[in-house]
């Protein structure tokens, strides 16, 4: 596998950037120590993200704000700030020193958290989730991008399944944490709150990670980072791993979105029923999705198969079937326990998916193809996936048609289809891609 990790050919013109020296790569505590700063990091993010849908009702009450209002914070305009700004972010991370780029985006998402906690309007308050969205765009590419710099090849889908983690576990501490606090000492306190620890972060991150040299760049590394992701995107190997990650979106965002509603609606679960069982199911898989993958994805690269984008694959299409089956359970606890290959396809899908694009991409580029990635799933799928199951529901329920919920999320196993086989196709093209350098 040496000469998969040492370099990448720019999928347009054919020239090579060096990797870093293995001399540079951590060992030890320090591995240790940048996994689990990395973690917190990705964890904070997402409770900051989450805490308006945990606060909704509060922050509604506090400021005399209408549904619409508060769709606008949370849906639509935030996903696509997001979305746009990880690219130029990504850019800075790949060309200029990652850790910087990753401390000033979580001191910047946490300052505006804490600013959140002083809004007196709405107009405020959607500047301060602006501000998130802003820093919370660069965490992940600049993320990767450290982590590319400073552990060696083998270990790194560990490092990226760790970081991922910090997904699952910040969901399920924002939603424990951030509504017992806000019953005691209000949103304001939690927002505060929140955003005083991510800054505390933001400073351990800069003694955790130390100096990240910058790598040397050729005279194509220097063009516009539009024309990069065009490159990117023309290499097969990455078009048809982006084309996955697209499906991904819209098969994710509706399963969030609407699980819990189908649940209550279809099995007369209550919302502490579903909470504790959903919940927690989802959080540990979750976890064993993104360690399991990691693990499972060092293990793929190590053999120099090349073979990076089965697993993830075979399972998305084993949980197409075991969705549908969900759907249309005659009892509630089957379609929870059917819906668990899809929560563990989601989480096992992340260092698998990052980890491949990181290889096609090469040195210099890893941050800028996770936000691609993110960019695929992060977009188009939770902007209309959701819009689809709830026009598909209101039209079923119009017509007196029973279970009009499970018949618009049909949509989640139907993308689980077409992601598996999408990522079976980059799978093949990865595999070449690899074989050839």
């Amino acid at each position: 596998m040496a000469e998969i990790v040492a370099g990448s050919r720019d999928p347009s013109i054919g020239r090579t950037q060096p990797a870093p020296l293995s001399s540079e790569y951590v060992k030890s505590w320090r591995f240790i120590a940048i996994c689990t700063v990395l973690l917190l990091i990705n964890a904070f993010s997402q409770i900051d993200r989450i805490l308006p849908f945990i606060l909704a009702e509060k922050i509604k009450a506090d400021l005399s704000l209408s549904d619409t209002q508060m769709g606008l914070l949370t849906g639509v305009a935030f996903a696509v700030c997001y979305a746009l700004l990880s690219l130029p972010l990504a850019r800075a991370a790949d060309r200029g020193s990652p850790r910087l780029v990753l401390v000033s985006c979580v001191l910047i998402w946490s300052v505006m958290t804490t600013l959140g906690g002083f809004a007196a309007s709405f107009m405020f308050l959607a500047l301060t989730r602006f501000g998130v969205a802003f820093g919370e765009a660069g965490a992940v590419p600049a993320g990767h991008a450290l982590i590319a710099r400073k552990i060696e090849p083998e270990r790194r889908g560990l490092a990226i399944g760790l970081f991922a983690m910090g997904i699952p576990l910040g969901t399920m501490a924002g939603f424990a944490a951030g509504g017992a606090i806000a019953d005691i000492f209000g949103w304001r306190v939690v927002l505060m709150g929140a955003g005083a620890i991510g800054v505390l972060i933001g400073f351990l991150t800069i003694l955790v990670a130390g100096p990240t040299p910058r790598l040397h760049v050729t005279a194509t590394g220097n063009e516009p980072f539009l024309r990069t992701s065009l490159n990117l995107l023309s290499a097969p190997a990455f078009r048809w791993l982006f084309l996955g990650t697209i499906f991904l979106g819209f098969a994710g965002a509706p399963f969030y979105a609407f699980s819990v509603p189908f649940l209550i609606r279809t099995h007369d679960f209550t919302a502490t029923e579903v909470g504790v069982f959903f919940g927690l199911l989802q959080g540990l898989m979750g976890i064993v999705g993104t360690l399991g993958g990691g693990r499972w994805f060092d293990h793929a690269v190590r053999s120099g198969s090349g073979r990076l984008l089965g697993p993830p694959a075979v399972l998305f299409l084993a949980a197409s079937v075991t969705t549908t089956a969900a759907l249309f359970a005659p009892a509630g606890w089957m379609s929870i326990a059917l819906f668990v290959p899809s929560m563990l396809s989601f989480s096992f899908m992340l260092p698998w998916g990052f980890g491949a694009a990181h290889l096609v991409a090469g040195p210099g580029r890893q941050a800028q193809a996770s936000s691609l990635v993110m960019t695929g799933s992060g977009l188009i799928g939770p902007a209309l996936g959701p819009l689809f199951v709830g026009m598909v529901s209101d039209a079923a329920s119009a017509a007196d048609i029973p279970n009009g919920l499970a018949l618009g999320l049909l949509i989640v196993p139907l993308a689980s289809i077409l992601s598996g086989l999408a990522l079976l196709a980059a799978n093949h093209r990865v595999s070449a891609f690899l074989r050839q350098r």
